[in-house]
């Protein structure tokens, strides 16, 4: 009799104990020696729509996540000249979004998937400071990737818009999975598969007269040009429900939002 109320106070303990940690338990974070909170951004008129309502800021990011899917539906960041450092940085661990009120996506969901845990805004943007690089290893900056698409295409467009920044200057990127209904999910936490992924590249230089670049890319590797997966800005806000420029004026979204052009891009 004794055996049993001690295994029914172990078994009722552990019941307790589990609640307290999915609902008190805060993820570990960064050390930011900075002590900055909020990102910086020049033109915050430039940050999309958040369909979720759960828009994140981070001193490097800003990030609209998506519990339903367990990802961020978009990232969006500044790339500026003075950001393209090659300084050597050690890869942190994963670890969640303290941010994120439903919790990010547990980096263990993706182990054994076959997935790359890919990142959103990429750490190689990201080299010129100890905080700003290991701020893109929370998980609420990751989205399953094809291994060879993470390592292939999209690693080609990661290094092209660098290329872009270094020479036509400062740019405004958005980027995430097109998360849909009927995905594939990995983990204990259901994290979606993309089936496609996007960017969209705005140089942000004064007096700039270069197009909106708005890329929609399947999440399978690919050997195609760069530009063979450019669609107006309009295709990817009917794919995904979100209404990038939603505060430029309407005037402003009817020159970028409707055309495809690469006008002084150089791929």
């Amino acid at each position: 009799m004794r055996n049993k109320t001690i295994f029914a106070v172990l078994f009722a303990a552990c019941i307790i104990g589990f609640w307290v940690f999915e609902n008190f338990y805060t993820p570990a974070t960064y050390t930011n020696p900075v002590e900055a909170t909020d990102v910086v951004l020049e033109d915050s008129n430039l940050l999309p729509r958040s369909t979720t309502g759960d828009i994140v800021f981070h001193q490097n990011f800003v990030l609209s996540y998506s519990e339903p899917h367990e990802q961020a539906e978009w990232v969006a960041y500044e790339l500026k000249k003075e950001h393209l450092t090659y300084d050597d940085r050690e890869r942190p661990y994963f670890i969640e979004d303290p941010k994120v009120q439903t919790k990010s996506a547990d980096w263990r969901n993706y182990r054994g998937s076959g997935y790359d845990r890919g990142h959103l805004c990429p750490a190689g943007d990201r080299r010129f400071s100890e905080y700003a690089y290991n701020e893109t290893f929370y998980t609420s900056n990751i989205s399953p990737q094809d291994r060879d698409f993470n390592a292939g295409v999209w690693n080609r467009l990661e290094q092209q818009v660098r290329q872009w920044c270094k020479k036509y200057g400062d740019l405004f990127v958005v980027t995430g999975g097109v998360l849909e209904n009927d995905l594939d999910e990995i983990g204990e936490e259901d994290v979606d598969v993309p089936r496609a992924f996007y960017k969209i590249v705005l140089n942000t230089e004064k007096n700039s007269m270069r197009p909106v670049l708005a890329f929609l890319i399947p999440n399978v590797e690919s050997n195609a040009s760069l530009d063979t997966f450019l669609v107006p800005v309009e295709v990817l806000e009917e794919k995904t429900g979100i209404d990038f420029f939603e505060k430029q004026p309407k005037t402003w979204q009817d020159a970028h939002e409707h055309i495809v052009s690469t006008t002084g891009w150089d791929f």
